[in-house]
């Protein structure tokens, strides 16, 4: 861990107000490459929320997430997987973005390991942490999951279900969240039921949910997939969920 915080500098910028609670941009190093995020929480060793963003890299999307899981207490690190400023806009370019992190699992580990401790570091209470993740950050997550990360759980919304060849759950330590929709054409419900396949094999505890007619990134607000519904239950649940772990 000293090698990871060796790497990193902190750059804190004062950004939105969420009520009484302030978000701050943080700067940190990879490696030699620059990323920054987001941290916000509503006090001191706070439980921690580690928050992976879609592929179009770190947004008002996520910060406005942040935003709302720091009202129900908890500390947040939206963190950054692409680089700094990297905001991908076209179809080539997320793919691109996000096939080099799939074809790099050690990297894609080691920026969650970093981000975890930057949390740490900010005061966060690690000791009762999850991950969560939406769309490309939910397949993230649950890359987290299997590669054994001492949190209390992994959630993702409507993320990438499918097991890269050679890996599995057996080291998975915390519980899975997955909220899905039925409708998605582009994660099907063979792949949800493959994972709950595997997920039972390994002996992870977890709970699968789908909701009808939901399409794939069924909780974007403004977006023509949006719905409203599956949003607000997929929510509701997962802070149940989050209660249960964390407090």
């Amino acid at each position: 861990m000293k090698t990871l915080l060796g790497y990193l500098f902190l750059l804190l910028l004062p950004t939105l107000a969420c009520a009484s609670v302030t978000g701050t941009s943080i700067g940190y190093l990879v490696g030699n490459e620059e990323h920054e995020g987001y941290y916000i929480t509503p006090a001191e060793d706070a439980p921690l929320v580690l928050l992976v963003h879609d592929w179009d890299g770190l947004t008002d999307y996520e910060i406005r997430r942040a935003r709302m899981l720091a009202e129900q207490g908890y500390a947040v690190f939206a963190l950054d997987m692409f680089g700094k400023e990297v905001r991908p806009t076209t179809i080539d370019e997320k793919k691109q973005l996000t096939g080099a992190l799939y074809a790099d699992r050690e990297k894609m580990r080691r920026l969650l390991n970093v981000a975890y401790e930057i949390a740490r570091s900010q005061g966060a209470n690690v000791d009762k942490a999850v991950a969560i993740g939406y769309c490309f950050g939910g397949t993230v997550v649950l890359e987290y999951a299997r590669a054994g990360a001492d949190l209390k759980g992994f959630v993702s919304f409507h993320g990438g279900l499918t097991t890269p060849d050679g890996q599995d759950y057996s080291q998975t330590r915390g519980e899975v969240l997955v909220l899905h929709g039925t409708a998605d054409k582009a994660v099907t419900m063979d792949h949800f039921a493959q994972l709950a396949r595997e997920l039972e094999q390994d002996d992870v505890k977890h709970e699968m949910i789908t909701y009808s007619g939901a399409p794939h990134a069924f909780t974007v607000f403004g977006s023509e997939r949006y719905r409203e519904e599956a949003d607000r239950k997929s929510w509701n649940r997962f802070l149940e969920v989050l209660n249960t772990w964390l407090k």
